[in-house]
């Protein structure tokens, strides 16, 4: 029984973890909530009035939601002086109450000075929202000179919530909430792993579902792996272990990803395209059953479920003799002699079965520890010997050099600021036309829409997204009032609620966010003593006028457009292709070993600011669904480059210690058409005029052919990295297509 209950909950935290990598909504919810309901009782007991329970409340969120440093150092002194500045914020809020002129004019100064502090880091970001925040939180409850002093014991109150909640009452560590992505890493590979096992046992009929989840797998294991490599760099882990687990990491991932396409494939009636993995409504190859016997069948269906156990399986249930002989079964796959009888095809999947373990054994050292080596198979042993010489060839390597970056007005953080600056003036204007009272709501829209966001296209979907939001909230925030009525604590208590799915919703769905803030408004309003259908009904004109007022600001003031922003994102990508092709193809041509792991990082966090650029083009309200349609294929079709290049920087860092790899110089040339194209294809992104071509010509696979007396020219490793550059070939000739770049005839 004991054994079943944990089980149980080892699926439940299982699920959990996959849901929300690194538990950070919850742990960003449970803090807020925290730190507000402790600010408010704290206030209750001192007698505060509702007023200055509702002040505490937003201080008590703002500090909490303000700080963006990862370490607990950091966070503290960026607190600390938080306070000093929403008391300065405030003051000046009560002082410019009366002075209409001066203290709009004021307003519009700190919007430039907070927006413009974010090219200081975190800090620099986190005290001009305190800042900004504060001064709208002083307006929202009517703040006086006389009140200021009852205002001070709120907010210190606030902060010092707020700090408790943060350090001692929900924790979080760097260190662990790497334990915590680590975990969810796991969880997302064994749903991944549970997906291609649907794919095995999938009718034809129901392939595009399974296809789907598939899809959703790969890009949700993906998106963790990002979320770790970017915590290993605010972790305080040595140089060594950081990139080992980097690199065991990237090696699961690339493995998980292999085996789902060899499934493809082995399913299909030809080698399955890597694009089908990316691309929504990708052309599909024809499906059909398993090919060979229903017994090779059933093996991979139990070889499947195995993997899942060995991925799933945590270090404290993993004694015994059991999962031992699972693991030295599946690591058996990986020499020729261990295959089961099968089809080509098939035979392919076990091998993918056998790499995966690999990967997954090399992940568990990695993050668990050494394990228990006594009942290993001499498959295993060698596995074993290989992860540790790979272990130590691992080095820090050098530092990347510091880009130059853009100075004056073309700084983003500069153009940002002057955008804003401009936007909340036409806000303010248009927001005391609308009411004197309560013009603010479209200054705050107006500042919200241009937070974290860099082109006109950006920002007219956010102000959509927070305007539709805002819309289902007033109807929310009208039902909440008239049923909560003025039971003070039974609307804290709904607040409270609100904030928490408003902080775990956010990185999910603005349009849900800006729900859940709007609702919020409605209790605070009715506590007030504000609260009227025409008030929420006003919140909603001056929405729209705010997000209006900077999509203005953005496509007159500096603008950048859309299509300028996704083009410059596009050739940073392409540069960081070519930086991992080439790097990897010179260490398998038999040239010095490079930073690999490093240039794929660089890779894959340029093609996410290129994915995150392109929303608004295929945003589902797109008119223009022909572009939107291509730019979906160009990112898919990155997306399948991009693969490809990290699996060709894997087995290049293999080289040293693999013993079965061994360097070609013949490989350079099979690479240098796709570098000459990616780099047309790059000059054609930066003037649509260059005369530039793609070339075309013999399939690199050709190198694959079997030489006159019928051995095979390459072995299989080096086959697999063959097959890796003809698929890069491919993808890269079908950007062109796109992107309107001509294709040259093959030479003849």
């Amino acid at each position: 029984m004991r054994a079943a209950g944990r089980s149980v909950r080892t699926r439940l935290r299982d699920r959990v973890a996959a849901s929300d990598p690194g538990l950070l909504r919850l742990v960003a919810g449970l803090r807020t909530v925290g730190a507000i309901a402790l600010a408010l009782a704290v206030l209750a007991l001192i007698g505060s009035d509702v007023t200055h329970l509702v002040a505490g409340a937003m201080a008590a969120m703002v500090a909490t939601f303000a700080i963006r440093e990862k370490q607990r150092g950091p966070q503290a002194v960026t607190l600390a002086l938080g306070l000093p500045v929403a008391l300065a914020s405030v003051s000046l809020a009560a002082l410019l109450s009366s002075r209409v002129v001066i203290g709009d004019v004021f307003f519009v100064v700190l919007i430039f000075c907070a927006v413009y502090g974010r090219r200081f880091g975190d800090r620099g970001t986190a005290l001009g929202l305190i800042g900004f925040q504060l001064y709208f939180v002083s307006l929202f409850v009517g703040a006086t000179v006389s009140g200021l002093p009852e205002l001070y014991l709120s907010l210190t109150v606030a902060f010092a919530c707020s700090a408790l909640v943060r350090f001692a009452i929900v924790p979080a560590t760097p260190a662990g909430v790497l334990q915590r992505l680590r975990q969810a890493f796991r969880a997302r590979l064994a749903q991944l792993i549970s997906a291609q096992l649907d794919l095995l046992e999938a009718d034809p009929d129901d392939i595009d579902k399974v296809l789907e989840d598939l899809r959703e797998g790969t890009a949700r294991l993906h998106e963790t792996a990002l979320m770790i490599q970017t915590r290993l760099d605010d972790n305080t882990l040595d140089e060594s272990t950081t990139r080992l687990v980097q690199r065991r990491i990237a090696d699961a991932e690339i493995a998980a990803e292999r085996l789902g396409l060899l499934l493809l494939t082995a399913r299909s009636a030809r080698r399955a395209d890597t694009l089908t993995l990316h691309l929504p409504g990708a052309p599909l190859p024809s499906m059909g059953r398993m090919p060979g016997t229903d017994e090779a069948t059933g093996l991979l269906r139990r070889d499947l479920a195995a993997l899942r156990e060995l991925v799933v399986r945590p270090p404290a249930e993993a004694r015994g003799t059991a999962l031992s002989h699972l693991r030295n079964r599946l690591l058996g796959y990986r020499d020729e002699e261990n295959l089961p009888a099968a089809s080509p095809a098939a035979q392919d999947v076990f091998r993918g079965i056998g790499e995966t373990a690999r990967a997954v054994m090399g992940l568990r050292v990695a993050l668990d520890g050494p394990q228990d080596e006594s009942d290993d198979s001499p498959a295993t042993t060698r596995s074993r010997e290989e992860l540790d010489a790979e272990d130590a060839a691992i080095d820090a390597g050098e530092a990347a050099a510091d880009e130059a970056e853009p100075t004056g007005l073309r700084r983003p953080t500069t153009r940002a600021a002057v955008q804003v600056a401009v936007g909340s003036t036409l806000a303010i204007v248009g927001g005391e036309m609308l009411s004197a009272q309560r013009w603010y709501w479209a200054v705050l829209t107006c500042w919200i829409v241009f937070i974290n966001t860099a082109s006109t296209g950006e920002i007219l979907v956010k102000g959509y997204r927070r305007l539709l939001g805002t819309v289902f909230g007033v109807v929310a925030g009208i039902v909440l009032a008239g049923l909560v009525g003025q039971h003070t604590w039974t609307a804290f208590a709904l607040v409270l609620v609100f904030v928490f799915a408003m902080f775990y919703t956010a990185p999910l769905s603005y349009t849900l966010m800006s729900f859940f803030v709007t609702a919020m408004l409605g209790l605070l309003y009715t506590l007030l003593h504000t609260y009227s259908a025409s008030v929420l009904l006003l919140r909603i004109e001056e929405t729209a006028l705010g997000a209006a007022c900077g999509v203005v600001a953005a496509a007159l003031v500096l603008p950048v457009r859309t299509d300028s922003r996704t083009d410059e994102l596009l050739g940073t990508v392409l540069d960081r292709l070519t930086d991992v092709t080439e790097g990897a193809v010179d260490q398998l041509s038999g040239g010095p070993a490079a930073d690999l792991l490093d240039r794929s990082r660089d890779l894959d966090q340029a093609l996410g600011d290129l994915r995150a650029a392109t929303q608004p083009l295929t945003h589902p309200i797109t008119p223009m669904r022909a572009r939107r349609d291509t730019a979906r294929y160009v990112v898919a079709l990155l997306e399948t480059c991009a693969y490809h290049a990290r699996s060709l920087a894997a087995t290049a860092e293999l080289l040293p210690t693999h013993p079965s790899i061994a360097a070609d110089p013949r490989l350079r040339g099979a690479v240098r058409r796709t570098v000459r194209n990616i780099g047309a294809i790059a000059a054609h992104v930066a003037d649509p005029g260059a005369a530039t071509e793609v070339e075309t010509g013999p399939s690199i696979a050709s190198l694959l052919e079997y030489d006159a007396a019928g051995v095979p020219r390459y072995g299989r490793i080096t086959g697999r990295v063959l097959r890796h550059l003809e698929r890069l070939d491919e993808a890269v000739t079908g950007l062109a297509r796109p992107l309107g770049v001509p294709v040259a005839a093959p030479k003849r």
